[in-house]
């Protein structure tokens, strides 16, 4: 048996997120006592900031197909089968919270983001608002959708009513493990060890915030970090040490943005999210003000892809091993005056105590600053973005007569969203943006952490963005129905061990 400073709890729950919220609520429902440790001093994590729509589903073996569709082979059917099952389940759980939190509840059709089988079972459940809550002053530090803060909010309102032990500003380190091999509590970064007499659920996000762990796995190397700072791999790190496989480690969900001018600011910006749109669908979808081009000034990419707050950051990865450089790192984003003045082009979100960034509606503020730049002609726009004259004449020529014709053959974006692109120019750079990565731990369908061999862990279960069922495509909505899910499974899991 371990020595530990602390003893007393049943199950330690690392990390509070929507995740290890769950995770704890279900565990002290099941009779455990509960402790959960949050590294930060405020809790939400990148939950807080999240848009706030939990994907839900009319039928599991629906919503089964379409997860086995888009995550292309890498995630095991069972892990896959109760992701589904608890999609089709889960929006009588979140109801019953909301109630219990004075939160009203909604539900929106909306299928999923590509037409393979089974995407038209889903839809969002959303919180629409919570009764006298009022967002900037409960959380001052958090920039993002309001849904997304009212969902954690009716969450935290529930951890808060039931047996649970939260302490904050506690940074776990270590896993703890009995003589047997099972994990058996934690050591925090003081040093003290707490003990766990049934297990520990790992629920302390991915590594959006650790630019050497992206170096080593993603072939783009670091990405810029959409919103939170303290997702800095530590769950991964604690679960390779006592064996735990990985996998999923290249994906992330991310898109495109800015690099703020202040070299201080922590995080990227990303651009402005238009709708999202379904291969095959005739409905138009909105102008996108921009084109990208990469450091020869030619276009790479469908700026607009269905769904490109997901895949958008991928095409930055390709490496040039002739001029030995990333040939896309940075792009740049070219508009015109007109364009400028369709919609703010980018939209900050953070959690965090002191990083604040405002976004002007008319890009009038990002001028100045000089993160948007003007160029006159293509001459000068080549200067700025030290591209060939001649490259850069060429690209924008084609461009506008893909507008012209009401098609862009190149690259496929949307019709409706083609914008020609006149004279004086605007550029700036963008870089891939992370909002959050899939990696970390393997997990079974009943969210115990497995080593390479496939065996569970005894004692040990990871939620949510830590090791992600998400291997190949992301579903818009299902990290936080995946947090909700996979944290209620854990938390009773670890509790009737």
């Amino acid at each position: 048996m371990s020595a530990f400073d602390e003893s007393g709890f049943d199950v330690i729950v690392v990390g509070y997120g929507f995740a290890g919220g769950m995770a704890a609520l279900a565990a002290a429902e099941a009779g455990a006592r509960v402790l959960l440790l949050e590294k930060n001093v405020t809790p939400g994590g990148i939950s807080v900031c999240s848009a706030g729509g939990l994907r839900v589903a009319d039928d599991a073996a629906d919503a089964f197909a379409y997860l086995t569709a888009t995550c292309g082979g890498k995630t095991p059917a069972p892990v896959l089968e109760r992701l589904a099952q608890g999609m089709a389940s889960l929006e009588p759980r979140v109801r019953a919270l909301a109630q219990a939190a004075g939160a009203t509840v909604s539900r929106r059709a909306s299928p999923a983001n590509y037409p393979l089988p089974g995407y038209e079972t889903f839809g969002f459940v959303y919180v629409e608002a919570v009764d006298g809550l009022d967002l900037s002053a409960t959380y001052p530090q958090v920039a993002g959708a309001p849904a997304g803060a009212m969902l954690f909010h009716t969450l935290a309102h529930n951890v808060a009513a039931a047996p649970v032990t939260v302490r904050l500003g506690q940074a776990v380190e270590r896993l703890s493990r009995a003589a047997d091999g099972r994990v058996d509590g934690v050591v925090l970064a003081t040093g003290k060890a707490v003990g766990a007499a049934r297990g520990v659920v790992l629920a302390c996000g991915g590594f959006e915030g650790n630019a050497a762990m992206q170096a080593q796995f993603w072939p783009g190397g670091p990405a810029l970090n959409a919103a939170y700072a303290h997702n800095t791999g530590d769950g991964i790190r604690m679960a390779q040490a006592v064996g735990a496989d990985l996998w999923h480690m290249w994906h992330y969900h991310g898109s495109y943005g800015f690099r703020a001018t202040d070299p201080a600011y922590p995080f990227g910006v990303r651009v402005k999210r238009l709708p999202d749109w379904t291969p095959g669908d005739p409905r138009e979808v909105p102008q996108m003000a921009w084109i990208l081009v990469d450091r020869d000034g030619r276009r790479f990419m469908n700026e607009y892809e269905p769904y490109v707050q997901d895949t958008g950051a991928r095409p930055f990865d390709r490496y040039d091993p002739v001029r030995q450089r990333h040939a896309r790192q940075p792009a740049f984003l070219v508009t015109d005056a007109e364009g400028l003045a369709s919609y703010p082009l980018g939209k900050p979100t953070f959690n965090h105590p002191t990083a604040r960034l405002g976004w002007s509606a008319d890009n009038g503020a990002e001028v100045a600053s000089g993160l948007i730049r003007r160029a006159d002609d293509v001459d000068a726009l080549a200067a700025l973005i030290g591209a060939d004259p001649a490259a850069l004449t060429d690209t924008l020529a084609h461009w506008n007569a893909a507008c012209a014709m009401g098609e862009d053959a190149f690259l496929g974006r949307p019709p409706s969203s083609l914008k020609p692109l006149m004279p004086p120019f605007f550029v700036a750079e963008v870089w891939p943006i992370v909002s959050n990565t899939q990696g970390g731990p393997v997990h079974d369908a009943r969210q115990r952490v497995l080593d390479p061999f496939g065996a569970p862990i005894a004692g040990l279960y990871a939620a949510g963005e830590l090791g992600s069922a998400f291997g190949h495509l992301y579903m818009s909505g299902g990290n936080l129905a995946e947090c909700f899910i996979g944290g209620e499974i854990a938390g009773r899991e670890a509790a009737g061990r």
